[in-house]
């Protein structure tokens, strides 16, 4: 690949993948010391400035990548007929767009893996490729165009690869995309083509990088995944990704290096606060159940917000419910969480209980939660459903059966942040092709906010999203945890759980947009039919909503 060809454009978003939010984030608490240091520095001029260092009495939000699930991989009508076929971001004026001329507007994501990641323009090697493939396969060679994505180039150049032997790929590697080898690879696998795969993971090692550009980092992960695919490991993730189980503190460090650089968790609080200090403008006692608690910094947030009331803060309770991967960042369970969170209400003088439910998501019961008469009750899933087992999995079906009971708690408000991407149903190839499109958009959003040879930034990628691509995958039934759903799917389910949708407001949106410009300008908030749309040019990357 030539290095016009590898160059990329700098995205600036993330996924969540798992980002968390430090309790003296200047954004919305401006009296508490603010540290900053080192890691990582100069977004550039559409960016703040981000360092870090190590410290002590951190509060970060995690998102569990080790919840409980179990699935088999089909397809879904349903998730068919309700998803939206455009994008709510517009082409016009988008460089990712423009840039790939196979791209159809009737994509549902909108960011063509190609257009956001690598310039192609190797019409001689199309040709070159084209010719041995016919030598090698005949004039009617098979061509990757089952799945209903957006990489028609790269994938009819990956087709092309297919016929091509070990010695011919080795030689051709200065001359090769690594989205094609990646694709084909890929392709190859789905067909249980054990030599060709071993052939084309031969070819990628020798183009994938940690320290590379997006792409070739990105490369470097889904080659992992690929290698525990094959080697039927995927149980085995962090033998898999040949790296040691991060410290506690280790942990909290590198979360806390991706929620600076990337306004995920942040979009996440931003717009479900808004939301519930709307909805709850005149109440006394408030109940928030927070089914992704995390470290709890979220309801900091709101603390402060509320504290502000005329006429005198309300009494809230929080119920969290904890998950593995947020216990050991923090080194312990929910008390830690549940004192912090009085201390800060104490400091605002906010009447304020903390409840620790000490159940797993998927066994939540009515009695775990402490409801109350008298209370008004908030509901908040950030970045957490996409883990719970589906109609796919289990006849009990817990993603279903939470929302249907905490329906039946009759809530004032639920709010919904998510991933925009379909991963749960769909056959590997496909949930493959997916993968590599949203995790290109953020691996580059990394890119423009950290060097590339930064090792806590590298150290970051590996432990908080590395795993994640892997587990994707590498993994089928209840070891594949990562099974998000697009928005159209999400109203489906609250729909037929017997929830209303409950419009954002155009307060809503302007907090979210106000909270954006800490970070580069190309980052999009759009609002569509209530819900609120986080993005990165034409590439929806995570929707807010509200239920009742």
């Amino acid at each position: 690949m030539q290095t016009s060809q590898k160059h990329q454009t700098r995205v600036n978003i993330h996924r969540l993948c798992r980002q968390p939010v430090k309790d003296d984030d200047q954004f919305c608490l401006p009296h508490i010391q603010i540290l900053e240091n080192n890691a990582c520095s100069d977004i550039g001029s559409q960016g703040p400035s981000v360092s870090y260092q190590a410290y002590n009495d951190q509060i970060f939000t995690l998102e569990s990548s080790t919840a409980a699930a179990s699935f088999v991989a089909y397809d879904s009508p349903s998730a068919i007929s309700v998803s939206s076929s455009r994008s709510p971001f517009s082409p016009q004026g988008s460089q990712s767009w423009m840039s790939d001329p196979h791209h159809s507007p009737d994509n549902t994501h909108g960011s063509p893996f190609s257009g956001s990641s690598v310039v192609d323009d190797s019409n001689g090697l199309k040709h070159k490729l084209r010719e041995l493939e016919v030598s090698l396969l005949g004039p009617e060679s098979d061509i990757i165009d089952s799945c209903n994505c957006c990489f028609t180039s790269g994938a009819h150049q990956a087709a092309s690869m297919a016929g091509l032997n070990h010695e011919q790929l080795v030689d051709m590697i200065p001359r090769l995309d690594l989205k094609e080898v990646l694709i084909a690879c890929g392709k190859a696998l789905y067909d249980n083509d054990k030599s060709r795969v071993a052939g084309l993971m031969h070819v990628l090692e020798k183009m994938v990088s940690v320290s590379g550009e997006p792409l070739q980092r990105l490369g470097a992960y889904v080659l992992e995944g690929l290698r525990a695919r094959l080697e039927s490991s995927g149980s085995n993730i962090y033998k898999a990704l040949k790296c040691q189980e991060p410290t506690s503190s280790e942990l909290m460090s590198y979360m806390h290096i991706l929620f600076r650089i990337c306004p995920y968790w942040k979009f996440a609080y931003t717009s479900a606060n808004a939301v519930i200090k709307e909805v709850m403008e005149y109440e006394q006692r408030i109940h928030i159940i927070d089914f992704q608690i995390a470290q709890g910094t979220q309801w900091m947030y709101l603390i402060a917000a509320l504290s502000k009331r005329p006429g005198g803060p309300p009494f809230i309770r929080v119920t969290g419910i904890d998950d593995s991967q947020s216990n050991h960042a923090r080194g312990g369970g929910l008390s830690i969480v549940g004192q912090k969170l009085s201390e800060f209400a104490k400091s605002y003088n906010v009447p304020f209980e903390f409840h620790d439910t000490s159940v797993s998501t998927s066994e939540i019961q009515v009695q775990n939660l402490n409801i109350c008469p008298g209370e008004a009750l908030a509901v908040n899933f950030p970045y957490v459903l996409h883990h719970m087992p589906d109609e796919s999995v289990t006849i009990s079906n817990h993603r279903d059966r939470l929302l249907r009971l905490v329906k039946s708690l009759s809530p004032k408000v639920v709010t919904l942040v998510e991933q925009e991407s379909n991963t749960n149903t769909s056959p590997f190839f496909s949930r493959y092709i997916e993968t590599l499109e949203y995790y290109t958009a953020m691996f580059e959003s990394i890119d423009v906010a950290c060097p590339r040879d930064d090792k806590q930034r590298i150290s970051a990628e590996q432990h908080c999203v590395a795993r994640d691509i892997v587990n994707m995958i590498a993994c089928e039934g209840q070891e594949r945890v990562e099974r998000h759903e697009l928005l159209g799917k999400w109203r489906s389910r609250f729909m037929m759980a017997g929830f209303s949708p409950y419009p954002l407001s155009s307060l809503v949106t302007s907090a979210v947009r106000d909270m954006l410009k800490e970070y580069n300008n190309n980052y999009r908030v759009v609002e569509r039919e209530g819900s609120l749309y986080l993005g990165w040019i034409n590439r929806a990357m995570a929707t807010s909503s509200a239920w009742r």
